[in-house]
């Protein structure tokens, strides 16, 4: 006889439950976060429905027809609601509860915080069980056996966020984070201080590499915060660790959010650059009310944070006259701003304080690159709100390069034979593109070329890879593809490929050549450049690789100096 086929798992309304250890999207502190299917609850006949809603207490309710949208915004005030009752049921009196949709209409999210772990984790799966036995069950003893289970659950270990016992500086935003804590960290280093930063490169202690891997999250600032000695910690924080994690500290002293564009988008449930905006505020909102937020005036969702934090607001723009900047000052907040060329700092019913000319800030390039005189007024500004001196932050303004040793992977400048200048940068997005492109522009040669080494990262959306293509394309002379085969993340190099050509014919660039390495594009496209041309590469996978390439075939990183004068002799 032929074998019956294996049992179907019943359907069930958990898809996640996620234990956030520290301050997250959507509390201050420890939560977790349950992602529920609702399909049961939202096909279920309007009577079934009623009665759920009156057995957990919601009085006139109006559940509207099943499937509708009326039907989902139902769902998200019932859920909220079963989540209480099922809580108080076992004991909890009080439960901040938040609720929200996502883009699916049958998937909400529900997020509670907890202080027992175990129990915490029995009253999410709960809930999910309640809603499994909605249609057509009894509803009443599906809520009781629900609120009995979390009773009896044993209570669980508690949060491990840090209390931080040095002063921290956080950093996040799309573009510019990770250079902008380095900069801190290296001004605290002139200062004295023994500094410990984590950020997506590993966790640095006394500019050491002790340790590397992306630490962008959660555990990096853990792991600085460990050590004995770290006097000063400077973390970056990227959304996935505050998605899938929550962040690591109770608080830290001074926040910076460098700015919120597109990127990332659609994973784990962010789909827009509104909800990324949301996630990257999380930082300033943990910043201790007696320290500072250091924000973008002029990015107008980042400016928008000071309507969420504790702190007190510090805003960088590089227009003196910002509405930003005007706002903030007759608030009794503090600017970083460009005045005649110089950073200067402005403080109410004060005098600017100007501190240092930009063409004395090798980071900026004397000022070509815009993005980098972004990042110099953050860092500037998040180092005198931690409380370093004046002097030393201009100390440290001066003495940090673009180069390997002090920010790698960033506008790092180099020479090759033949008068040929190579900058590498990871470029991994939109805004990141179109700035190197600007600076490559800045310090070609006239009349000579722009040729481009392209790559991307697997886990962005089709949309994002086929535009980085169209800039590629649209803005270089030269333009080829150099995979990043550690980084195709679910995707495969023929996906990829097709992708950017698709961005590149959309300005009329066809035929784009690709390497399957970072190293095979850099060579390929070194080989071709002219005097005075500038290869750029968008690298990220063989950083290393590529510098050891261009130091084998004679190249040599670029001195303040040279730079200097590639930005004079190309008009700049």
């Amino acid at each position: 006889m032929p074998s019956s086929p294996p049992p179907t798992a019943a359907p069930t309304s958990l898809i996640e439950l996620r234990v956030l250890e520290g301050p997250n999207l959507y509390f201050p502190r420890a939560a977790i976060k349950v992602t529920l299917d609702i399909s049961g609850l939202s096909g279920a006949s309007e009577a079934t429905a009623a009665r759920f809603a009156d057995r957990i207490g919601l009085r006139n309710a109006r559940p509207g027809e099943p499937g509708t949208g009326f039907r989902q915004r139902f769902a998200l005030r019932a859920v909220g609601r079963l989540l209480r009752a099922v809580a108080h049921e076992s004991g909890t009196m009080r439960l901040a509860v938040r609720v929200r949709p996502t883009a699916d209409r049958h998937t909400i999210v529900v997020a509670f915080p907890w202080r027992h772990r175990t129990r915490a984790q029995e009253l999410g799966r709960a809930i999910a069980d309640v809603l499994d036995a909605v249609p057509g069950a009894d509803i009443d003893e599906a809520v009781g056996r629900a609120a009995r289970r979390v009773a009896a659950a044993e209570a669980g270990p508690g949060p491990t966020t840090i209390k931080p016992d040095v002063p921290v500086v956080a950093v996040t935003g799309t573009n510019g984070k990770t250079t902008t804590s380095r900069m801190v960290a290296h001004i605290g280093r002139c200062h004295g201080r023994l500094v410990g930063w984590s950020n997506t490169d590993g966790i640095y202690i006394d500019g050491e590499l002790v340790e590397a891997g992306d630490y962008s999250g959660p555990s990096g600032a853990g792991r600085v915060l460990a050590h004995p000695q770290v006097q000063l910690a400077v973390t970056e924080t990227a959304r996935g660790g505050i998605l899938l994690k929550g962040i690591g500290l109770v608080r830290n002293d001074v926040s910076v959010v460098t700015n919120v564009t597109a990127d990332h988008l659609g994973l784990h449930g962010i789909d827009t650059v509104d909800q990324l905006a949301e996630v990257k505020s999380v930082v300033a909102q943990i910043t201790r009310r007696s320290g500072w937020s250091v924000l973008n005036a002029d990015d107008p969702r980042v400016y928008a944070m000071r309507h969420v934090i504790r702190a007190r607001p510090w805003v960088f723009s590089r227009d003196v006259d910002s509405p930003g900047v005007r706002e903030v000052l007759s608030d009794g907040g503090r600017a970083t701003v460009v005045i005649d060329g110089w950073v200067a700092v402005l403080r109410p019913n004060a005098d600017p304080d100007p501190l240092v000319e930009l063409v004395d800030v090798p980071m900026t390039l004397a000022g070509l690159s815009r993005f980098n005189v972004e990042n110099t007024l953050a860092a500037t500004s998040a180092a005198l709100a931690v409380g370093i001196p004046r002097a030393t932050v201009v100390e440290g303004l001066r003495s940090f390069l673009p180069d390997a040793e002090h920010n790698p992977g960033r506008m790092n400048f180099f020479s090759m034979p033949g008068g040929v200048s190579v900058v590498m940068d990871l470029a991994h997005n939109e805004a990141g593109l179109e700035a190197m492109v600007e600076i490559m522009n800045g310090v070609r040669a006239p009349g000579q070329r722009v040729l481009l080494g392209l790559g991307v990262v697997g886990d962005r959306t089709d949309e994002l890879i086929e535009k980085l293509g169209e800039i590629a394309a649209r803005d270089s002379d030269v333009v080829a593809i150099g995979h990043k085969e550690r980084y195709l993340r679910g995707r495969t190099t023929e996906e990829l490929e097709a992708l950017m050509r698709a961005g590149a014919e959309r300005v009329g660039v066809t035929g784009v050549p690709a390497y399957p390495t970072e190293v095979a594009a850099l060579s390929a496209l070194v080989g071709q450049a002219l005097p005075g041309d500038v290869v750029g590469l968008m690298c990220h996978a063989e950083r290393q690789e590529c510098y050891d390439w261009i130091a084998a075939h004679g190249g040599t990183a670029d001195t303040t100096a040279t730079l200097a004068a590639k930005v004079r002799a190309a008009g700049g």
